[in-house]
């Protein structure tokens, strides 16, 4: 799984690339497991074909009416494509990820789309978020159980969590995902680590007949 964390400073468009060049917005002394995941995660970004796609996922294209317009932060955005549907909807967005080369095609992604976007290479293992700051905090098919304290933190007071990511049984109902049980959602985890929010909508299912997930919005 990813791994991705400090505060994300706002810089200009233009200046974002120069950014992830010059300098990570995480601890300069990353830990050694935080770098084999960040070449993990260039060489799976590697190619000039978005590897996920370009389009949202499903669960925020559907839902993005139940959230505040604010400033929101994508958590492990990868290439790009929930932060651009976002900022294309109106939302002041900043995002993050561990792989420069993700940074770099969320960029031009926004590029293409014509929107703006505060992207930084982060690694969230090290990584601090900037408490009561986010009106919408995202996070999809990332799974790091000692980052949700700092969601929950890093929330305006009445802001809200779009949480989406892959259950166990995905081992055996799922085609694709992680087989690391530490990288899967028990049944009704991700419900119970928002029971001091409020719950607007949480569900686990299958997902086109090759995915397990559990998703969930929340208002703290």
């Amino acid at each position: 799984m990813r791994s991705h964390n400090k505060h994300i400073p706002h810089f200009p468009f233009f200046l974002c690339i120069i950014v992830f060049l010059s300098q990570t917005v995480c601890s300069p002394s990353a830990p050694i497991a935080g770098e084999q995941d960040k070449m993990l995660w260039n060489k799976k970004y590697e190619p000039e074909a978005y590897i996920f796609g370009k389009e949202p996922v499903a669960f925020l294209k559907e839902h993005i009416k139940l959230l505040p317009r604010g400033k929101v932060l994508d958590i492990a955005m990868g290439e790009g494509r929930n932060a651009i549907f976002l900022a294309k909807n109106g939302f002041e967005v900043d995002g993050c990820d561990i792989s420069e080369r993700a940074i770099e095609k969320a960029l031009s992604l926004a590029k293409e789309n014509k929107v703006q976007i505060n992207a930084s290479v982060a690694d969230l293992e090290t990584f601090l978020l900037p408490q009561e700051t986010y009106d919408v905090i995202a996070c999809f098919y990332y799974l790091q159980r000692n980052l949700i304290p700092q969601i929950k933190k890093a929330l305006k007071p009445g802001g809200f969590v779009i949480f989406e990511t892959y259950t166990v049984e995905n081992l055996d109902r799922g085609f694709e995902g992680p087989k690391n049980r530490d990288y899967l959602l028990k049944t009704n985890e991700l419900l119970n680590f928002f029971r001091d929010f409020k719950i607007i909508l949480y569900r686990e299912n299958i997902l086109d007949n090759k995915k397990a997930v559990a998703s969930l919005i929340a208002q703290k």
